[in-house]
């Protein structure tokens, strides 16, 4: 893998969308084993899946993998932390809005 290129590739997967009281979760398994690494991008092919309240709906599709440059793995493991801190921004406050 180069500095600045990327590689694709494609892989069969399997698709879980759960919509249940005890788990609402969409879950993507490769069923060749590819791995995915920081900076990667998955684009998972088909029409939208919808699971009806209370079911676990599964179906095999395909993925594209498109794979993170040297580069852009390397900035993605530098600057994860400050997003994943972003995402947990939050505030208390005894002020009541209406």
């Amino acid at each position: 893998m180069g500095l600045l290129t990327r590689e694709i590739e494609r892989a069969p997967c399997t698709v879980e969308v759960s919509h249940c009281f005890e788990s609402l979760h969409a879950h993507v398994r490769f069923d060749n084993g590819a791995v995915i690494h920081p900076g990667d991008e998955v684009r998972v092919h088909g029409p939208e899946i919808m699971a009806p309240y209370g079911e676990v709906v599964r179906e095999t599709r395909e993925a594209t993998i498109i794979r993170a440059s040297s580069l852009e793995r390397l900035w993605t493991r530098l600057t994860g932390d400050f997003e994943v801190m972003e995402l947990c921004e939050f505030s208390f406050s005894e002020e009541v809005t209406l």
